[in-house]
């Protein structure tokens, strides 16, 4: 296992790529005078060695390409050698396991490549240069290949000017640009890829192995009367601007005593904040011997990213977490309260989540391992009209008579469908004038579905823990934990309709306190049923969960 495996092929075959000039156009210079070795890495993989284990495998996908040979050196009875075997050497002089397997631009990804990239654990994704007349673009092949990679990192090498190609940060999030196909700059990649070479941004910047070498920094506890301020501006730095919350907002849901434990890691000398990390407890049913944990949200400033501070705070918050008493699950996200339900779909930071042990899998039907979750909003005047229920079904506010038996019911219906921390929700109103802020849907005396409904101007606790409706605007209501039981034969068989009128009663509540329109969060699937009925996507998650 000491040497790449290489699987050359032979010039002549239909399909192979002459070989591109040797002497490229001119490209930017270092301080040492070398030309184009440049970087841009938004996925965090590079230095592979962070990423990579004893026996994982690294897969080189190189163009097929015809050798030159001088025709003085020609030698009939032996073929030509592969001109991207150097890289294929280079590359297990630093990880021995690779595998060097060629691509033809005319007969594009074959099922051949579709197997040796299911073994992977990263692919190197090789292009020389922009199609010739009537070529297949290499970049085309590169985007199918990122589509089978699924959530194995995919690196572009392009042994060209990379400004020849396009826009290539769009597609792929990590592109190494050498020169040249010669030996010594295929060298220069695989050193590259190691984080063992000094290396160009493209604007001319020199870094030293791409980034700071990456280190553990020390984690502290965070300081509410002091911290405030920086971790705001670091939320702003952050996130885009749908997800700004006021200074008021953000301190009242992180100020959040024998619930709460925040970090950070600061400056040396001028204590700045550099990152911060959100956890929360909270019970996951009405035993009070079950907790759920929460990593809520890790933000590291961005110019001081990818130099272990994540890291650090992620590994940290964990471990307090895990050595918590009662608690048995974690989840990437909060429940309540709400700073984000998960980690927002298509964020950068998936792959690095991922690789320090979050089953993100999408397209995996395994529950909290990445499924999609959505926030909806509704505008009133868009709602349609609603068609009358038969007889012996009632949706109505709870009465206070009605207080326990409704609680009984959330929580055995969350526990069923594996909603933790609703039955928590629920239970804050007792003794307060909010429990008429539940809307009940019956079936004879029986509870069949239940709705908590809140507004910024009534008070409800609801409210405290989920901001993003009033954060959206003044004339905004929200509806959370909305549990539908399928225990009774008339909800079983209609439980759309059940859902329909459950809103219903929930809209026509929150018009009466002036509100125009209502967000529902955190609802898995229904995305046609919830469109069809005049809602908007406003957010997206990924439920992201796993068990201690």
């Amino acid at each position: 296992m000491g040497s790449s495996k290489l699987l050359t092929t032979k010039a002549g075959v239909r399909g192979i790529l002459p070989r591109p000039a040797p002497t490229p156009a001119p490209l930017e210079m270092d301080a040492t005078g070398r030309r184009g070795i440049s970087i841009q890495d938004s996925q965090s993989c590079i230095p592979l060695s962070r990423l990579l284990k004893d026996g994982d495998i690294i897969l080189l996908l190189t163009p097929g390409i015809i050798p030159e040979v001088s025709p003085m050196n020609r030698n009939p009875s032996s073929p030509p050698s592969d001109p991207f075997e150097p890289l294929g050497k280079a590359l297990a002089r630093h990880h021995p396991w690779v595998r060097h397997v060629p691509y033809m631009p005319r007969n594009g990804i074959t099922g051949t490549h579709v197997v040796h990239i299911r073994l992977a654990a990263a692919v190197v994704f090789v292009v020389s240069g922009p199609p010739r007349h009537g070529q297949p673009s290499q970049i085309a092949l590169a985007e199918i290949t990122r589509e089978l990679c699924d959530h194995r990192p995919q690196i572009i090498l392009t042994c060209c000017d990379v400004q020849e190609l396009g826009p290539l940060e769009k597609s792929f999030p990590t592109v190494a640009q050498v020169p040249t196909l010669l030996p010594s700059d295929l060298e220069k990649a695989a050193d590259l890829l190691f984080g063992k070479s000094r290396i160009s941004s493209p604007t001319g910047q020199y870094l030293q192995s791409l980034i700071l070498t990456p280190r553990v920094w020390p984690v502290e506890v965070w300081d509410a009367n002091r911290d405030v301020s920086e971790i705001l501006d670091l939320w702003y730095q952050c996130f885009p601007a749908a997800f700004h919350l006021s200074r008021y907002q953000l301190e009242s849901l992180l100020r959040r005593d024998g619930y709460a434990m925040h970090y950070v890691v600061r400056e040396p000398g001028s204590s700045q904040v550099l990152g911060f990390c959100a956890t929360y407890t909270t019970y996951a049913d009405s035993g009070g011997e079950h907790l759920l944990g929460s990593l809520a949200v890790l933000l590291v400033r961005p110019s001081y990213q990818q130099r272990g501070i994540g890291l650090s705070l992620h590994d940290y918050a964990l471990r307090q977490l895990t050595k918590t008493r009662g608690v048995f699950r974690l989840r990437l996200g909060s429940t309540f309260p709400r700073l984000l339900y998960g980690l927002p779909i298509s964020s950068p930071a998936e792959d690095w989540f991922r690789r320090r042990g979050w089953p993100i899998q999408p397209l995996s039907t395994a529950p909290g391992s990445g499924q999609e979750v959505s926030d909806w909003l509704l505008t009133f005047k868009d709602w349609p009209a609603t068609s009358l229920m038969p007889s012996g079904l009632t949706f109505r506010p709870c009465d206070f008579a009605e207080f326990d038996m409704m609680l009984n019911f959330v929580e055995r219906v969350s526990k069923k469908e594996g909603n933790l921390g609703w039955y928590d929700q629920y239970a804050k109103l007792a003794g307060t004038m909010n429990i008429r802020d539940v809307i009940l849907g019956l079936e004879g005396g029986n509870i069949i579905a239940a709705a908590l409904t809140y507004s910024k101007h009534t008070g409800s606790p609801a409210a405290e823990d989920l901001p993003w409706a009033s954060t959206i605007g003044d004339d905004v209501g929200g509806v959370t934990c909305i549990a539908v039981s399928g225990e009774c034969h008339y909800t079983a068989s209609k439980r759309d309709a059940v859902m329909i009128r459950l809103l219903d009663s929930c809209i026509r509540l929150l018009a009466d306190q002036g509100m125009n329109k209502l967000l529902i969060d955190a609802i898995k699937g229904g995305v046609e049923g919830f469109q069809s009925m005049g809602f908007q996507k406003w957010a997206t998650y990924r439920d992201v969960w796993r068990n201690v």
